[in-house]
């Protein structure tokens, strides 16, 4: 596609102009291209963000019980279903493997709101710090925030609403409001 639109500019602008402009106008819509999301990447980052709170509310509970991590981790991803299921399995089978906390919960890399999950993860591998009381706080966080950032959607939404109704009434308030009126008054000074 971006070979195609240097080319394009290539033949509109003739010349030595049209071959300068032909390689940066290719490069920029690689770049801009590149940083489209698709809509099976958005759905499933979605899904990771909408299951995150109740993975930590769920790992929470597993250690309060008594389960060691790695074994909480399992039986979350078990429990679980959708993409984030998979990275838990992948986090649960490192920590039982042995790997490092870092290596293992690198995992969640990437799913949005997990960051705060995996320093609290590493912070109590660390200094020994009980997980589950940082998990519960970290699930309400991560709730609060889902539902802050609906209610900014909401309103996002009723003023992008106003800008078409602004458009459409504008134009129509003055062809019927303010054209007769100013008709008029050049009819009587004429």
């Amino acid at each position: 596609m971006a070979v195609l639109a240097g080319l394009a500019v290539a033949i509109v602008v003739e010349g030595w102009l049209g071959l300068l402009g032909a390689l940066p106008a290719a490069l920029l819509l690689d770049v801009l291209l590149r940083r489209i999301e698709s809509p099976a990447v958005r759905r499933r980052r979605q899904q990771e963000a909408a299951d995150l709170p109740l993975a930590a509310d769920l790992l929470a509970a597993a250690m309060r019980a008594g389960a060691p991590v790695d074994r909480s981790v399992l039986a979350v991803a078990e429990a679980l279903d959708g993409p984030l299921a998979g990275r838990l399995a992948r986090v649960g089978r490192t920590l039982l493997l042995g790997g490092g906390p870092a290596e293992a919960w690198s995992a969640l890399d990437g799913v949005p709101g997990a960051e705060r999950l995996t320093a609290a993860a590493l912070r109590s591998a660390n200094s020994g710090a009980a997980l589950a009381g940082a998990l519960t706080r970290l699930a309400d966080d991560l709730r609060a925030d889902r539902a802050t950032a609906a209610e900014a959607s909401a309103r996002r939404a009723g003023v992008l609403i106003v800008l078409p109704l602004g458009l459409c009434f504008l134009p129509a308030f003055i062809l019927a409001g303010l054209v007769p009126v100013i008709v008029a008054v050049l009819g009587d000074v004429l």
